[in-house]
């Protein structure tokens, strides 16, 4: 697995409009490349439309944004080519009828033919196999994941993992492809307090190998950089003009990172519309995802 640039993810007065409402607005950001960012809110507050605009699968509709130096929503497809997604319910979720081996197997055949370069494809097809297995072993090395100690080795079907070593296995899939930036969903979901402490290490190691990470939880460690939604109030007015409830913490410090200080753009106000579920959903298949 090459050793990745980390992408800088750049954002302000960001936001997703769908026919319902609001998806989520005026988030802003400045984080360095190799930062642990964490989109911390209730589910239906947005936070899975705001990965998918970030990584951009999803046109916003307002604001704009920066990720390794690509801006949003002009250039979308080049964001998309620098970052990858570990677990996305409906968008990118492993196969459960595969066995662990033909999953990574997969992954592996899909990089090679939609990221790697021409003259690659043009190897002896020992040489080429010998290079994937070699980037699945450093791949897994990187997330965590021992096939040996699976109840099946590599033949272990993907439905019969632990929720902690799918992620894991989604990590190292994701990490095939030497991303500038891995963004996962829900990544605390159905997840023990010991097994949540493993999945935040998980992600710090991968940070500190200088690859951005953004990660959707329902509550983030002291040491990410945080951007938080908010469901939307019920009797609330329609505001457009102000603000979402998406912030930042200010002295969060980056992870892995160049040794700098990373500035993050705190915009909140408590009493604004952001979107409900529907307005997530309706998002989701109105906002042009890639």
């Amino acid at each position: 697995m090459d050793s990745p640039h980390g992408a800088a993810v750049k954002a302000e007065d960001f936001g997703l409009k769908g026919p319902r409402g609001w998806a989520f607005r005026g988030v802003g950001i400045d984080a360095a490349p190799g930062s642990l960012i964490a989109v911390e809110g209730p589910s239906g507050s947005g936070r899975t439309c705001l990965l998918l605009a970030l990584t951009g699968r999803m046109k916003p509709t307002r604001g704009h944004a920066e990720v390794g130096g690509h801006h949003l929503p002009k250039r979308m497809t080049a964001v998309r080519r620098i970052t990858a997604l570990g677990p996305v319910s409906g968008v990118n979720e492993l196969d459960q009828a595969l066995t662990v081996a033909e999953q990574l197997r997969e992954g592996a055949l899909l990089q090679r033919h939609y990221g790697a370069p021409v003259r690659a494809m043009l190897r002896p097809r020992a040489e080429r196999r010998a290079a994937a297995e070699a980037r699945i072993a450093a791949a897994l090395e990187a997330a965590g994941l021992d096939l040996a100690a699976l109840p099946k080795g590599e033949r272990t079907s993907v439905r019969d993992l632990e929720r902690l070593e799918a992620v894991r296995l989604s990590v190292a899939i994701a990490l095939l492809g030497s991303p500038g930036l891995l963004a996962l969903d829900d990544l605390d979901l159905k997840l023990s307090d010991t097994e949540r402490v493993e999945a935040w290490d998980l992600l710090r190691s991968v940070a500190a190998r200088g690859i951005t990470v953004l990660a959707v939880c329902s509550e983030a460690p002291a040491d990410a950089i945080v951007l938080r939604t908010s469901p939307k109030e019920p009797d609330a007015p329609d505001a457009p003009d102000t603000p979402a409830v998406a912030e930042s913490d200010a002295d969060a410090a980056a992870v892995g990172g160049s040794g700098t200080d990373t500035k993050t753009d705190t915009k909140t106000d408590e009493k604004t519309e952001n979107d409900d579920t529907k307005g997530a959903d309706d998002a989701l298949a109105e906002a042009g995802r890639a």
